[in-house]
């Protein structure tokens, strides 16, 4: 009887997990889906701002066409009041699905992996096609798309790659580059605008 009234609760919690928990993956078909490379310029005026009780400094305009690889939702980390989700992104052939079925992805501790057992493309053009990226949003309106966004939508993002500075000392400084790897390539990404394709 214990066992009957495990099973049973098993298949209730599974079945709340498919409907209301689950995020379906949005395919589009084989080929690349957002070719451009992510646009980077000098911001006019880089003056701080104060942004709930941090101070935000704009390094560079930062604009993004990319295929979401994977999303990330954060609650408890020092990051999480400023950046509730991490979005990893690809874009080029890190944006094509007959590339992207090769390769495994997952994100945890604000990082972004990935594994493949037979490289589809070169090893280096996944490092610099593809990256996981911290998201500022900034109004309630732009965290509510972050938060319903997919996996494998095709999104932009406009904005800027930020420095944080707390009143504690914390800080968080964006990558300014896309061809760097490992500790401190992530992008920190003040996010002002996003548009779902």
């Amino acid at each position: 009887m214990i066992l009957f009234m495990k099973l049973k609760l098993f298949f209730a919690l599974f079945i709340v997990w498919i409907l209301f928990i689950k995020e379906d993956t949005v395919t589009y078909g084989e080929g690349v889906v957002a070719a451009q490379t992510p646009i980077q310029e000098k911001v006019d005026e880089t003056m701080p701002f104060s942004f709930k009780d941090y101070t935000i400094t704009p390094l560079e305009k930062f604009s993004i066409e990319a295929r979401v690889l994977s999303k990330e939702k954060y609650s408890f980390d020092k990051g999480a009041e400023l950046s509730p989700i991490d979005l990893a992104l690809g874009w080029g052939r890190m944006s094509d699905e007959a590339i992207l079925k090769n390769i495994d992805i997952s994100q945890s501790g604000r990082w972004y992996h990935w594994q493949t057992a037979k490289f589809p493309i070169p090893r280096r053009e996944i490092e610099t096609h593809s990256a996981n990226m911290h998201m500022i949003p900034a109004d309630k309106t732009v965290e509510e798309e972050l938060r319903s966004i997919r996996k494998g939508e095709v999104v932009t993002i406009e904005g800027y790659l930020v420095r944080v500075d707390g009143k504690d000392g914390y800080t968080w400084i964006s990558s300014l580059s896309r061809n760097d790897t490992g500790a401190h390539a992530c992008e920190v990404v003040f996010v002002k605008n996003i548009d779902r394709h």
